[in-house]
């Protein structure tokens, strides 16, 4: 196959995969929904489970966005230093977006800052967002994909405390967000958290967070067992569907962390909504591809 080939291509199956991404939620996403449903008993928390559902059946069955919101595109790659279209992959998914706009279509959500204007097409200065990670001796290409609405956007947040304030200084800081913020990004939520050394790091590493299938936990058994008591900790607030009360509060909690400097915790926030629309598709060195999010996902 021609170079050309290969980037068009590549390109139209990622615009393909995009556009669904924002009509079907990952096959995860619909599972702990489902499973946090069956546990509400107050007739409006299971009133809105119903809806959600309802909508995403509608999304499906008349080929539209679940959520208004289509978000600003966000890419993170684990690309193979051999793979083929390493060198054209940037653009590639700049255009892969712009076609998903037209065709999905997307809402369009890439207004350039300080000039106050609508691109219209979901691409701008820094958008889609792309984040590298170069395999070496890889000639396959993992790409992550996600929708960064605004509603979800909004509890972001990032700090770093004073070493002394330990993981209980962590816990606070994420409990403050989810108490003040957490009500405004449509419960139940997937919480990601990034602990490293400055704001930057931890930043990247709570949005990676949110690309974790659920039910996963961190490696580290410490980290795991946070996870778990932040869990417990925001259903305890008690937020519910919609942040109009119930049994859960959040989908899960994701921690990623890296060793950080001695005299420093960074920590970092971002939240997912109950409309989680990541996905996650793997390419091989021939173009073939396989989707791990989207089981129902066929390119037509």
């Amino acid at each position: 196959m021609q170079k050309e080939q290969a980037v068009a291509k590549m390109t139209d199956i990622m615009a393909k995969f995009v556009g669904y991404s924002g009509k079907v939620l990952p096959d995860d996403v619909t599972a702990k929904l489902e499973e946090l449903s069956k546990q509400e008993s107050a007739p409006l928390a299971k009133t809105i489970y119903e809806t959600m559902f309802k909508n995403q059946e509608l999304a499906k069955k008349l080929d539209r966005p679940s959520c208004q919101d289509t978000g600003v595109m966000q890419y993170f790659i684990k690309c193979g230093a051999n793979f083929p279209l390493i060198g054209e992959l940037e653009e590639l998914l700049r255009e892969a977006t712009f076609k998903a706009t037209k065709e999905a279509p997307l809402r369009h959500n890439s207004v350039e800052t300080f000039d106050e204007y609508n691109t219209g097409k979901n691409i701008g200065k820094g958008t889609p967002s792309v984040f590298w990670e170069i395999v070496p001796d890889s000639d396959e290409c993992e790409i992550y994909t996600y929708m960064a609405g605004g509603g979800c956007s909004l509890p972001g947040k990032a700090t770093v405390l004073m070493p002394g304030m330990g993981y209980e200084g962590v816990t606070q800081f994420v409990m403050d967000i989810m108490t003040s913020y957490g009500l405004n990004a449509c419960p139940p939520l997937l919480v990601g958290v990034g602990i490293g050394t400055s704001i930057d790091v931890a930043s990247l590493l709570s949005k990676k967070a949110l690309m974790r299938p659920l039910g996963t936990h961190n490696p580290n058994e410490r980290a795991a067992k946070m996870e778990r008591l932040l869990e417990d900790g925001i259903n305890s607030i008690g937020l519910g569907p919609q942040g109009m009360s119930g049994q859960n509060s959040v989908m899960g909690v994701h921690i990623e962390n890296n060793a950080r400097h001695p005299s420093v915790i960074g920590v970092a926030v971002n939240v997912g909504c109950w409309s989680h629309r990541k996905g996650h598709i793997i390419w091989d060195k021939n173009l073939n591809y396989k989707v791990t999010s989207h089981k129902d996902f066929r390119y037509e």
